[in-house]
């Protein structure tokens, strides 16, 4: 007798944001005493964000991917100790090492479970998803946590004011399971080392010293125009690996980057604005936990529904992309 293949599904969302949200007028206000010069009209006119949540110094990005990963593991009805695998998507980690996914493991009391981190930027989370879903797949796992977990206010040059009205920190997870069904249907994955410099923070420790330029760097006319083509072509990767046409997605949820980037994508793609899930007003841009918080959203607000069709994408600094088709 052939044994059944092992699919994976979603079984919980959670997410989680720092206390305090900052609309476009305070954080132009406090601009304004650096000699930065900005408005709530210039933010929205260029990017759709109105407010996001800007973590307080005690905070870290460890505790807030533990806080999503317990309302996560709340919604799927597990405890921690029934998990064996978690995978953290962060470019924000609150130590070089150990990994941030074993800090949220210690918090979490999960102990023994496989953990690690995995560096893709923006689409970190839909990277963290593929990999954990592979794991699962070859039966060594039945059940992981994925974490998007960002800190990006750390890494912000508060004097340049094409990146540091785009930002946010936030969290956002899922607990993947082993199941009969996808599940998760297709997922690609790419990188173009090429286009390195025009998203980056390239500064490193070394001798106990910052060398280089610590803070994130970025040439938004060439991200919002690779964004733009890599996120159609690979949405048509996974719809031609899973046998399936534009016209069967039911919810877009792409990085919340930008809501013209979002848009452009899904006029590409021929996906109507309604469906498109957008959260980025007000979170702004989280990096790897954006996806993961807007699906945690739709799922709790009632608009993603079970048997429904999702596209997950990401883009960000590497440059790294990728997309995950699943059936919720």
């Amino acid at each position: 007798m052939t044994a059944r293949p092992i699919c994976t599904r979603i079984a919980g969302t959670g997410s989680a944001l720092p206390s305090r949200a900052v609309s476009n007028a305070e954080l132009a206000q406090k601009l304004a005493q650096r000699g930065v010069e900005t408005s709530d009209e210039w933010i929205i006119a260029r990017t759709g964000i109105r407010q996001r949540y800007l973590a307080e110094p005690e905070l870290s990005t460890a505790e807030l991917g533990m806080r999503a990963a317990r309302r996560a593991l709340e919604a799927a009805g597990y405890d921690a100790g029934m998990i064996d695998l978690i995978v953290v998507a962060t470019s924000t980690p609150d130590q070089v090492f150990p990994s941030t996914a074993c800090l949220i493991q210690a918090r979490l009391g999960a102990g023994g479970a496989a953990a690690f981190d995995v560096q893709a930027v923006c689409s970190g989370f839909v990277y963290g998803v593929t990999v954990a879903d592979a794991l699962i797949r070859t039966g060594n796992h039945r059940r992981a946590l994925v974490i998007g977990a960002e800190m990006f206010s750390r890494i912000l040059d508060w004097n340049d004011r094409t990146t540091c009205v785009l930002f946010g920190d936030g969290a956002g997870a899922v607990v993947l399971e082993a199941a009969d069904k996808p599940g998760i249907l297709a997922s690609r994955l790419h990188a173009d080392g090429s286009q390195a410099s025009i998203l980056c923070t390239a500064g490193r420790i070394s001798e106990g010293a910052v060398v280089g330029d610590p803070f994130l760097r970025m040439d938004g006319q060439a991200v919002f125009k690779l964004a733009v083509n890599v996120l159609d072509a690979s949405a048509r990767e996974v719809l031609g690996d899973a046998g399936m046409t534009t016209a069967q997605i039911d919810w877009l949820i792409p990085h919340q980057a930008n809501v013209r980037i979002m848009a452009a994508t899904a006029r590409k793609l021929g996906v109507k604005e309604d469906q498109v899930i957008i959260t980025v007003d007000r979170h702004g841009n989280t990096s790897a936990a954006s996806v993961p918080l807007a699906l945690d959203e739709a799922v709790r607000d009632g608009r993603v529904q079970r048997g429904q069709v999702v596209l997950l994408q990401g883009v960000g600094g590497g440059f790294t992309w990728g997309s995950v088709l699943l059936r919720y």
